[in-house]
């Protein structure tokens, strides 16, 4: 039996990141200097990896930290559904516990099941799931492609985990994300399953 093999990983870290602000579909922001460090020793730890496609979101984060890759010339497919949430009128601002006890609050809900609820002027978990779907299908519709490359974003990520792993979304944040961290996973034509979890070996070299 084939397996397919996916490399699933959140862009490196961005200024908006650094400064703990919001970032979501509708905030196009570049890596800064750590994340484009991130995304090399990411690089040089799976170059070696024969990748048969990319795919990424349509925003530059994730783009440019799998550059390396799309530089030897492996095909790159970019597709909206792998968009991060759009936080609506909290994009681009700075959140914590203090100033914004609605945005507290709405996380706490979702954990608790009310998924539906989408953000004031932005996107819920639910919706995001569906837009998530046709990429899925696509993905599971190619066994010809054994070993891919998925480069997105944190919350985004954590519900396509979900929706491959077929967990409920309230158990969305039982997936821990950091930039430029790794999930690895097998797709065996009817379930996948995990093998690396939030794995960030490749970045000790930060932390010296």
């Amino acid at each position: 039996m084939s397996i397919k093999k996916i490399y699933l990983i959140r862009h490196g870290e961005t200024d908006f990141n650094l400064k703990g602000i919001v970032q979501g579909s509708g905030v196009d922001s570049s890596l800064n200097t750590t994340g484009h460090r991130q995304a090399a020793l990411f690089y040089e730890a799976y170059k070696g990896i024969a990748f048969d496609k990319v795919y990424t979101s349509v925003l530059q984060r994730s783009i440019q930290s799998v550059q390396g890759f799309l530089d030897l010339g492996i095909p790159h497919e970019q597709h909206a559904g792998l968009n991060e949430i759009c936080w609506g009128t909290r994009e681009g601002t700075l959140i914590t516990p203090e100033e914004d006890a609605y945005y507290y609050d709405l996380l706490r809900r979702w954990n608790q099941g009310e998924t539906a609820e989408c953000i004031e002027g932005g996107e819920s978990p639910d919706l995001v799931a569906a837009r998530q779907l046709p990429f899925i299908e696509l993905l599971k519709s190619r066994p010809e492609e054994e070993t891919v490359l998925i480069c997105m974003h944190g919350r985004a990520m954590r519900i396509l985990l979900c929706n491959l792993l077929n967990y409920p979304l309230h158990c969305m944040d039982k997936f821990q994300h950091q930039n430029l961290c790794l999930y690895e996973l097998d797709f065996t034509g009817s379930m996948f399953a995990v093998k690396k979890y939030c794995d960030v070996a490749h970045l000790e070299e930060l932390a010296k």
